[in-house]
């Protein structure tokens, strides 16, 4: 049995399930596209070529190889899309929590049930269905649950808007000893450099006690600034409205002192460098074009 343990964003990896980008689909038509990114892509005729993702996941897995961590791969579903497994589920402290996401993407946590089969079924949770959550919202750091959500009476309008407060506060429910707090994060269904998709698309916990930050991923000023109290202005690295396009805020850690991220995030990896962390550079460029990147495309079961 997998003895599940997520207590925070930064601990030392032991177990991961990684998606796959092995027989995906090919290019969505432009109507059935889940995000601005990704429609951006279809249109201009550059959306990821399956070949191209593979091998960028690959790297990925060598990493995980190399660090002596345990990888989980979905089985794969023919001509379906399996990249991003932190949409379907994620893990805090020892319950396994399953999502409530897109209802055409359901198929893809029947793709791990070979992982759910290996944990205790008292500790998978399943969310109440008028609450939506995703995992790129949802983040463990100290004795909080930081999410992203959109609060808005149009919510509905916005199918990148993938965490209600309902969502928000079944988390509370479910997780009585963890402090639950949420962000409104800018929506749009257009324009991808107006579009936070997730929490992680413009914020997240790296090292011991620093952050990457996007201020213009951030509905209300005020939420925002809490997070800088948080962590405090000198340990924050604030991204541009470009980078936080190219998804600069959601690399991935394996542990305090090493992170996987993209090997063009030319300015953030010096200043993770700076910090003392070792950085593992793959590619993920094409990956970035359906608007995810390392984290979206990990969900991690087990740290110390």
């Amino acid at each position: 049995m997998l003895k599940l343990n997520i207590k925070s964003e930064t601990s030392p990896l032991k177990a991961v399930v990684l998606g796959t980008a092995t027989s995906n689909g090919g290019t969505p038509e432009y109507k059935d596209a889940y995000d601005p990114k990704s429609a951006e892509h279809i249109k201009a005729g550059t959306y990821p070529l399956e070949e191209d993702m593979v091998k960028e996941m690959d790297a990925v897995a060598a990493v995980f190889e190399k660090y002596d961590v345990k990888v989980f791969r979905p089985k794969i579903i023919k001509n379906y899309n399996q990249i991003f497994t932190r949409d379907i589920a994620f893990v805090i402290d020892d319950k396994f929590v399953k999502a409530n996401i897109l209802p055409d993407r359901d198929e893809e946590i029947e793709a791990i049930n070979h992982v759910l089969s290996q944990i205790d079924p008292d500790k998978i949770l399943t969310m109440p269905e008028s609450a939506h959550i995703e995992g790129g919202d949802v983040m463990p750091y100290k004795d909080y649950i930081l999410v992203g959500t959109y609060k808005g009476e149009d919510y509905k309008d916005f199918i990148t808007a993938r965490t209600n407060m309902k969502g928000v506060n079944a988390l509370q429910e479910l997780f009585p000893n963890r402090k639950v707090v949420s962000f409104s994060l800018k929506k749009s269904n257009t324009v991808a450099r107006d579009n936070a998709l997730h929490l992680d698309c413009c914020f997240q916990p790296v090292g011991k006690d620093k952050a990457i930050i996007y201020k213009g991923g951030f509905l209300i000023e005020e939420e925002y600034n809490w997070l800088v109290d948080l962590f405090g202005k000198d340990n924050i690295f604030e991204i541009t409205r470009d980078e936080m396009y190219n998804m600069n805020s959601n690399i991935f850690s394996i542990s305090e002192e090493v992170v996987i991220s993209e090997k063009n995030f030319t300015r953030l990896n010096t200043w993770l460098r700076e910090q003392g962390i070792t950085v593992e550079e793959v590619p993920y460029a094409e990956i970035s074009k359906q608007e995810g990147l390392l984290r979206c495309s990990t969900l991690p079961l087990i740290r110390e």
